[in-house]
This record gives C-alpha cells, structure tokens and sequence, in this order.
C-alpha cells in the first residue's frame, strides 16, 4: 500500500489531491511558495523518512549508480557529484550540475512503480553543440531541450511498459513526459508539467 501524502499548505482547498501533493511533495509545478512552505518535506513523509535511492545504468558508457542522494532531510553532495558525471554528455565527455529535481521525479516514479530494476539512461545532460547537432539529424530534439540545463533525462526500465511509466508520470504531472514507443524511452524532466 502506499503512503498517503500529508496536506501541503499552499495547494489549494482542504484536500487538493494526489497530483498536488505530489507536485508539492517534488517542490514541482506548484512554485518555490510550495517547497518553502514545507512541500519539500512531504515526499520524506510519505517514504516514512527514508532515504531516497536511485539505480541508475548508464548505456553509452556501461556505468552504475546504486546509491542514497538524498538522506537526513537534505542531498547527498558527494553522490550528486557522482550522478552529474554519470549523466554526462559522452560524446564531449562535458558533465553540467544536474537539477536534483530531477532525481526526485526518478526516484517517485521508481517508487510509484515498485520498480527495483535500474534506470537506464539513453541521455542525459547534453551540451549546446551535442544538442544542435542532434536537433539537425532529427525534429524530435528540441533545440531549447531541459537536457542542456541538466533538467531532462531520457530513460526505459528494463521489463516494464514505456507506454505505462509515460502515462503514470504525467498523471503525476512532476514534469515534462515525453513517450518515444518507436525507441522504447520516455523524456522525463523537471520543468513544467507537459505531455507529448
């Protein structure tokens, strides 16, 4: 069963639903008034205070990342670092600061999905050039991506339905969700809910 997630004080009416507090528990699509206002919290609370792991398979490179970013009410430094070189662009071998938002919306929608299995990760952060370049070959890259802003991966998990985590997440609406059935990944991000 899983947690229900406390009322957070700036979402609207006296019980906004799934959607909000998960958006408030994120510190997403509600604004900074939300995660100031102890939505931040809410995402520990409904764990019941545990901390928070990811898996994570890199493809291009064959690298892993097992690990707790977020413990004790706070990130991680130390596995941050590991994970913004982990989400690398290899073809420029150029890391950037990921946004640990979007671990959180990794981490929720691993959790959502009972999903033990490791994230594998098709692309993560991309720099400007990688980017253009990928934009060029095809109108599926956006040339203003949340990928050159370390806010954006693109991800499958092995065994489960693409079509299912792209539908949970935007039910979730944490973020962007971009469902790619032809190559089997979804574009999960942490800026605005959004669906395509």
């Amino acid at each position: 069963m899983r947690a229900r997630l406390p009322p957070c004080p700036c979402c609207a009416g006296p019980d906004p639903g799934r959607r909000a507090l998960l958006r408030g528990a994120l510190g997403l699509g509600t604004g900074l008034a939300c995660a100031a206002a102890g939505g931040g919290a809410a995402l520990a609370q409904a764990t019941a205070g545990a901390a928070r792991r990811l898996l994570i398979h890199r493809m291009q490179t064959g690298e892993t990342f097992d690990d707790i970013y977020w413990r004790d009410g706070r990130y991680d430094r130390e596995a941050l670092t590991r994970l913004d070189w982990l989400f690398r662009d290899p073809a420029r071998e150029e890391a950037t600061p990921m946004d640990p938002r979007l671990f959180d919306v990794l981490y929720i929608v691993a959790h959502e999905m009972d999903a033990t299995e490791a994230f594998q990760v098709i692309s993560g952060y991309r720099s400007p050039e990688t980017n253009a370049a990928r934009a060029r070959e095809s109108r599926r890259v956006s040339r203003a991506s949340l990928h050159m802003s370390g806010m954006a991966a693109d991800v499958r998990l092995p065994g489960r339905d693409s079509f299912g985590m792209a539908r949970l997440a935007a039910e979730m609406q944490v973020g962007g969700v971009g469902l790619y059935r032809r190559d089997g990944f979804v574009h999960l991000d942490c800026g605005p809910a959004r669906r395509w």
